[in-house]
């Protein structure tokens, strides 16, 4: 009984560590790690429901992961299924029921779901004992399903996941389900303000966005590591940072059509009114009441400051216009170096390297070869060079991410 009544303070103070957490995807690693930790499981996967199909959100495998070198993770590939019965994930999506299965390759055939072997094929990986719970709203919708994948003994060994496994994890799944709504509701929210940055700048888009925040965090994570920062506190800044990154460019809300939407090349002056878009977009967070305020200002005001200092808006009070220090122009000293907050540093590269590989309306996307050569030759000038060094060594990564968010047409 001791044992139970710590598995449920275990849960309650889980619950309470998920509800500090903001941003969706970086929620959903969290549940899954968690759920994994909790019953000693060795793999497991999130799947969100998105219309008639299940997407493959999240995906852990601690076995495949240690293979790794230290610092670089897992790289999956993203993919859908149908929401029907003939699957694992579908089955429990369609009844809103629990699986726990001891052998996906031990199937009943009279079972009306299979196993599908092809993803173990393509990661030269063995599912063995699974747990398959459906996330539910307290409205009963399914939000998605979670997996949760052999199941480890003491020696390292493969087991079946018993009936206080089951319990319990659906229990936490439950208690998560809550917390998960509220943070879609967060990102609904967040990309409501992206369309309507979108209805005035077609580039705005919610794919954009989403490539930008988690190049960021990506790069982030790994600038961290290597400064030695607690883990605690990289947590806490990855998940504001995600959230502050998409809008990076909000303020282009404030900028004429005439501008924004000119399919020629901007005059001096109107450059002038476009660069204001980052001191227009730090104001909608002025009103600095929490961390994420304070992020999403250096975020939106610094990510077009350059590491050579010729960057913009510069030394510059956003509050009351006057410029702080002055060029030899009379104009904004800009940010240079090191005094570029780190967050302005990793944005301006991920919001240019997406730009680059992306097609618009008014250009097609860059050759990677050329986009790679691009930000190779402004390390130095418009990148931080150690951002540069970053980015190239967590190059497959980026890649992940590209794919994981595919412009629609």
């Amino acid at each position: 009984m001791l044992d139970n009544n710590r598995k449920l303070n275990e849960i309650l103070r889980l619950s309470s560590e998920l509800n500090t957490i903001q941003d969706l995807d970086i929620l959903l690693e969290k549940i899954l790690f968690e759920a994994r930790s909790f019953v000693n499981a060795d793999a497991g996967s999130i799947q969100i429901t998105e219309g008639n199909n299940l997407i493959f959100s999240h995906v852990q495998t601690d076995s495949l992961q240690r293979k790794l070198p230290p610092g670089q993770k897992l790289i999956y590939t993203t993919f859908k299924i149908d929401i029907n019965r003939s699957s694992i994930s579908g089955y429990v999506a369609c009844t809103g029921e629990a699986l726990s299965i001891k052998d996906a390759y031990r199937i009943s055939p009279d079972a009306p779901y299979k196993f599908n072997s092809s993803y173990d094929e393509k990661s030269g990986y063995k599912t063995q004992s699974m747990l398959a719970i459906p996330l539910i709203t307290n409205r009963k919708e399914i939000l998605g399903v979670m997996q949760i994948i052999n199941k480890l003994d003491a020696s390292g060994r493969v087991i079946p996941f018993d009936k206080d496994d089951e319990l319990y994890a659906l229990h936490f799944a439950n208690t998560a389900s809550m917390i998960l709504q509220r943070a879609q509701m967060t990102r609904a929210l967040i990309l409501r303000m992206i369309s309507m940055a979108e209805l005035r700048d077609p580039k705005e888009t919610g794919a954009h966005v989403n490539r930008v925040a988690s190049y960021a965090v990506e790069l982030y994570e790994k600038w961290a590591h290597n400064h030695a920062l607690p883990r605690q506190e990289i947590d806490k800044k990855r998940d504001i940072l995600r959230m502050a990154a998409m809008l990076h460019d909000v303020g282009k809300v404030a900028i004429s059509d005439l501008i924004l939407k000119k399919p020629s090349r901007l005059t001096g002056d109107e450059f002038e009114i476009m660069k204001t878009h980052t001191i227009q977009g730090a104001n909608l967070f002025k009103q600095q009441h929490s961390e994420f305020d304070d992020i999403s200002i250096i975020v939106a005001l610094r990510h077009h400051e350059n590491w050579d200092g010729t960057g913009y808006p510069g030394h510059i009070d956003i509050k009351t216009g006057e410029i702080l220090e002055k060029d030899a122009n009379g104009r904004p000293l800009p940010f240079r170096g090191d005094e570029i907050p780190i967050f302005g540093r990793i944005v301006a590269l991920a919001d240019v390297y997406d730009a680059l590989s992306s097609r618009r309306v008014y250009k097609s996307a860059w050759d990677e070869k050329d986009v790679l050569d691009e930000i190779k030759a402004q390390s130095g000038k418009k990148f931080d060079p150690e951002i540069v060094d970053i980015f190239f060594d967590s190059l497959d990564m980026m890649r992940s991410i590209a794919a994981r968010y595919p412009d629609t047409e």
